[in-house]
């Protein structure tokens, strides 16, 4: 996949740079806090190849494109300039439940890989143990269970940082707070006091006796306190001696308030949380589990399920492990996988089946957007066979008060997390759940799953245009301008010198007209008009981007003379353009011209070189 050109396409299908407020991404979403989502093109954005789906939930404007989505992540935010500091806020308002769930994914999504780490070493430590490979006496044993107890311990600290960036105050100052609640020297009072029966006063003010490590309510709130402070102790700061008195004021106001305040309300919420959950445990154990494993596919879709997700953490922090989150995560996981592979074994569409396929893997894996978008959610059947299995599942996990203790993106992957105080009982448990989702979701998927005639037919149609392209027939392309003809390893850019987009010449133009190499049609033209997509007659897919960097011009210099889905002849005028205002912005003008589907091709040879003119071909493509 060309992640580059998809990347500007997105970028330019959410209306540029420009209504980009912020940015962040998960294992599979890009997460665009935008200015103004009414400039979003969002069928557009279904309709384009890598995108796997769009929703739009929690304050944020979120593009599924699946396990590739950090190569997609890069250029945008490096296309947007994006910084760690807050950005000026919508002007429009949102909904409680709507902040609530993009303040809580913005900060604990940033963290996820992390806690997942440390739980995998948690989950490896137990195996190696079950295996008598290691004792729990071994100085091996000890270093790998504090390596992983880190992320868990200092918890505080990570979430410090995700929230400081969330709520636009110094991340630093924040981290500071988290090293207060966490001091060994406040730890070894807090133990004394327990131990003395006597308090801990500051100033005659009480502070409350509670141990802050792995928690994590109380640091949000302190962080977010602070993002008030900071503001106020900025105002009142003089001038002159701001740089300490701001620091000073922030971090004395917001610390004592935090160890007096905040702290003891996060650590009893916190403990009413795990308080409800030993209910639940002991009461009605395969309620929400049963509930959580057929709705989460619902929560996935709208991206809510990063606001439950927290309580699985908070659970293990408190108890030691989750009976709710994790194993009705597993659940829906695994079925979510399974209906996919139930629609890859009944399709007789080779293009499904290998959607299908690839995504049931990732999706027992762990990561379930592929699926849901590409697969479950698009044929209405699987979606709906993976709620029952998830529910089937969970119910199982819950009647059997199945315990994860490491984390993890529930799947395949992480089953040695349930690896704990009861040796193999909760993994062997967790399996059975996991086999009794898959086994449903699949049976059911497979049994309510048609093909849809249209599809099978479009394909069909496709495979009879390709055979009807001999192999070893070839395609002249010309060029798209009059000027000077180079090598793509000439251009002062890595993305085309070094061929990542496909292969292709670089022009200099010595003319303000683009004109269309080839017969064919216009597929895309970018928003900021510096690039067109075409696609010849014969199937050669082309783009030529016109200059370098030159869509930070924002379509100024640029005119388009045709849309997309027009059809072109050789030589058909598609841009004009201003090359001379361009190089007085400071813009290098050469432009590439790449073969973008390179390797549906044996060959390319390049035909000419040095001065060439409109129609003159410069690229034969062999088939």
């Amino acid at each position: 996949m060309n992640y580059q050109e998809l990347a500007e396409k997105v970028l330019a299908l959410v209306g540029g740079n420009e209504n980009v407020e912020g940015l962040t991404h998960c294992a599979t979403r890009l997460r665009f806090n935008l200015k103004d989502e009414s400039k979003a093109k969002t069928e557009e954005l279904k309709k384009t190849k890598g995108v796997l789906g769009v929703a739009i939930s929690g304050g944020q404007y979120q593009i599924i494109i699946g396990n590739d989505v950090n190569h997609v992540y890069k250029p945008i935010a490096q296309q947007c300039n994006l910084t760690s500091e807050k950005k000026t806020k919508p002007e429009e308002k949102k909904g409680i439940g709507a902040t609530l769930i993009d303040t809580i994914t913005g900060i604990f999504t940033p963290v996820l890989p992390a806690i997942t780490a440390a739980g995998m070493l948690k989950a490896v430590l137990s195996l190696l143990v079950a295996f008598h490979v290691v004792e729990t006496s071994d100085q091996s044993y000890q270093i790998i269970n504090f390596m992983a107890d880190a992320a868990f311990y200092f918890l505080p600290f990570l979430l410090a940082n995700s929230a400081a960036k969330k709520f636009g105050c110094n991340a630093y100052l924040a981290m500071m707070l988290a090293g207060i609640l966490l001091h060994p020297n406040f730890v070894a009072m807090v133990n004394t006091a327990k131990e003395t029966q006597e308090g801990i006063h500051l100033f005659a003010i009480p502070i409350y006796q509670a141990s802050y490590s792995s928690s994590v309510i109380p640091i949000i709130l302190a962080v977010w306190f602070m993002s008030y402070v900071e503001p106020i102790a900025d105002r009142v700061s003089p001038k002159a001696i701001k740089f300490f008195t701001k620091p000073l004021l922030t971090i004395l106001v917001a610390g004592i308030f935090t160890l007096v305040v905040l702290g003891p309300i996060g650590y009893i919420i916190a403990s009413w949380i795990a308080s409800g959950v030993t209910a639940l445990n002991t009461y009605c154990s395969w309620l929400v589990p049963m509930l959580l494993g057929g709705l989460f596919p619902l929560l996935v879709m709208t991206g809510t399920h990063y606001g439950i997700i927290p309580i699985g953490i908070n659970n293990r922090m408190t108890t030691g492990f989750d009976t709710i989150v994790y194993p009705a995560n597993l659940a829906s996981n695994i079925s979510q996988g399974a209906a996919s592979f139930g629609v890859a074994l009944k399709t007789k569409s080779n293009e499904i089946r290998q959607v299908a396929s690839s995504a049931g893997i990732t999706a027992v894996c762990g990561i379930t957007e592929p699926a849901l978008y590409g697969v479950n959610m698009r044929y209405k059947t699987p979606l709906i066979s993976a709620c029952i299995g998830g529910a089937v599942g969970g119910l199982f996990m819950g009647l059997f008060v199945v315990k994860n203790y490491g984390g993890g993106s529930p799947g395949l992957m992480t089953l040695p997390g349930y690896l704990g105080d009861n040796g193999f009982h909760d993994i062997i448990f967790a399996s059975i759940g996991a086999l009794i989702s898959f086994v449903i979701t699949f049976v059911l998927s497979y049994i309510l799953y048609k093909d849809e005639e249209s599809e099978v037919m479009e394909e069909s149609q496709t495979i009879q245009q390709h055979q009807e392209i001999e192999k070893g027939t070839t395609t002249n392309i010309a060029t798209c301008a009059k000027g000077t003809l180079q090598p793509l390893s000439a251009v002062n850019d890595p993305t085309f010198a070094q061929e990542i987009m496909g292969k292709g010449v670089a022009i200099i133009p010595s003319e303000n007209i683009i004109v269309s190499p080839v017969k064919g049609k216009v597929q895309m033209i970018f928003e900021t008009k510096h690039a067109v997509g075409l696609r010849s007659e014969e199937g050669v897919e082309i783009l030529i981007h016109v200059g370098l960097d030159t869509v930070n011009l924002k379509g100024k210099y640029f005119e388009s003379l045709v849309h997309v889905d027009d059809i072109v002849e050789v030589g058909t005028p598609l841009l004009k353009v201003d090359f001379d205002a361009i190089k007085k912005e400071g813009y290098d003008i050469v432009t590439p011209m790449i073969i973008t589907n390179t390797m549906d091709y044996t060959d390319m040879v390049i035909l000419s070189e040095g001065q060439i003119q409109p129609k003159d071909t410069i690229i034969r493509v062999v088939k």
